[in-house]
């Protein structure tokens, strides 16, 4: 085992790590703004551990997917959720389309 393998191996080890904490934090994670964050953050870690596998086309899939467009997905939902119940709360507003 040559010395580049044992760097390999140990960053390979510390990126699996990152991820099982990084998943734990986003199952933690219970007020949903927060959660979108964790999730953005989870998904940054998965990429990396893609590019440390060496699988770049996955890593730049997960870029696009994990890391912007499901959080943003979930803070749209949130936004237009929350505008609902304020509506609720108070009729008189106008509607925005």
């Amino acid at each position: 085992m040559t010395s580049n393998d044992a760097i390999s191996a140990t960053l390979r080890i510390a990126v699996l790590l990152l991820v099982a904490v990084g998943a734990t934090g986003v199952v933690c994670t219970r007020e949903p703004l927060s959660q979108a964050v964790t999730l953005s953050f989870y998904g940054l870690l998965l990429t990396t551990m893609f590019f440390v596998f060496q699988a770049p086309d996955v890593a730049l899939s997960q870029i696009v997917v994990g890391a912007v467009v499901s959080p943003l997905m979930i803070l749209l939902t949130l936004s237009r959720i929350r505008r609902g119940k304020a509506r609720e709360t108070n009729p008189s507003q106008p509607e925005r389309s």
